[in-house]
């Protein structure tokens, strides 16, 4: 070994700077901590540090001289030498450092982790759209340990009180995916349950919910459903999603494989519901006459049950609100969740969790939830019975 010759076996800070920038003789250039200048032929520098890993000596890379000053070589050297002191391996955790991935990378993994769970593919592209519009300019190419509360924060900021609903789900969103990096050991907390007291409360009073009828005006407006010139599977939809109390995707999406008419039931699969579990719901005898007339639009090779324009396509969404626009009726289809669950509290006897089973509403309570096992099927066949006798009714 060529170089400088120590002055002991064990003497540390051998190399100096001015050294290192104008050495050019080829060879190893011990400095102390098992680190060495290398010197090629060529002339180019490099840093080497040779330590005993396990009982097997091993040659560690710090960079090129002209990246890797002298002391910050002698202060990873120093750390490699501690780390194998420990009985630890400088090598594997180097390794394991570079697999970390960035915040973006990790928002894709989570992503394409709850494709399956996804209501629909819509819904699963403005999970991640958010994210790219919002959270990736400040620190989406960050490694995912490396970001900090005060990038979420600076994430957050500029849409908490102009755009509170948006800001709000993309600080959960960021929180999905900050637990997701924890679960892989890259982070011990979670940047977007911190920053929570330093972001200032929204003012929800005057959140506007979705429009609804008065129960009193429901039958009216299926009369106008019925006397207009919609389209047939439109206003059996509508009808039926009125009828059923179902959101307007669970109806519009409906399958005839999830009818069983003979039994008077429909059995929406998880897939489709909002609290990701199969939903049975009980069909009085008018939804079975909607379902009879229904056949007359089945097509070849489609399964829906309301098709829309386009051969294996379901109705829009748009297409149900534009008809209670055209129709004048101040309510949007959601709206009649709310107008049954008005009509079932407060002009029936039905008790609230046969109400709350009939909404596919989850119950927050554990212990009331511990004990509803059932799905209550036969008390929900009543309510759904009284509902559309109800609105035949008036």
């Amino acid at each position: 070994m060529s170089g400088i010759k120590p002055a002991g076996q064990h003497r540390e800070k051998r190399l100096s700077a001015a050294f290192v920038k104008t050495v050019s003789t080829p060879g190893f250039y011990a400095d102390g901590n098992g680190l060495y200048l290398k010197v090629d032929p060529s002339g180019a520098k490099r840093w080497v540090q040779r330590l005993m890993i396990h009982k097997k000596r091993t040659d560690i890379g710090l960079g090129s001289t002209s990246l890797v000053s002298l002391a910050e070589a002698r202060e990873r050297a120093l750390e490699h030498r501690r780390q194998a002191r420990a009985g630890d391996d400088p090598l594997a955790s180097r390794r394991a450092s570079t697999t970390i991935l960035t915040f973006k990378e990790c928002a894709q993994k989570v992503y394409d982790l709850s494709a399956p769970t996804w209501r629909n593919a819509k819904h699963g592209q403005q999970w991640l759209n958010t994210l790219e519009a919002f959270a990736s300019p400040i620190f989406g190419t960050k490694r995912i340990d490396a970001v900090t509360n005060a990038d979420v924060l600076s994430a957050l900021t500029p849409i908490w009180n102009t755009r509170p609903e948006t800001a709000r789900r993309v600080k959960q969103r960021i929180g999905t995916v900050m637990k997701w990096a924890m679960a892989q050991g890259w982070r011990g907390d979670n940047p977007a349950e911190a920053i929570s007291k330093a972001l200032p409360k929204h003012d929800r009073s005057s959140v506007k919910h979705r429009a609804a009828l008065p129960y009193e005006a429901v039958a009216d407006a299926i009369s106008k459903v019925r006397r207009s010139e919609a389209g047939t599977a439109t206003k059996l939809a509508t009808e039926f999603l009125i009828l059923t109390a179902t959101r307007s995707g669970e109806t519009r999406e409906a399958k005839w494989i999830e009818v069983d008419i003979e039994k008077a039931e429909w059995i929406i699969p998880a897939t489709r519901m909002k609290t990701k579990r199969p939903h049975r719901v009980p069909l009085p005898p008018r939804c079975i006459a909607i379902l009879e007339e229904a056949k007359a639009l089945r097509r070849e090779g489609d399964d829906l049950v309301f098709p829309g324009t386009k051969d294996g396509k379901p109705l829009s969404d748009m297409t149900l609100s534009k008809l209670m626009k055209e129709l004048g009726i101040a309510a949007v289809p959601h709206g009649f969740r709310s107008s049954f669950r008005d009509w079932a509290g407060e002009a029936t006897s039905h008790p609230r969790e046969v109400i709350e089973f009939a909404l596919a509403h989850v119950i927050k309570d554990k212990a009331e939830a511990a004990y509803a096992r059932s799905d209550l099927f036969a008390k929900r066949r009543k309510l759904m019975d009284d509902w559309s006798q109800y609105i035949q009714q008036n």
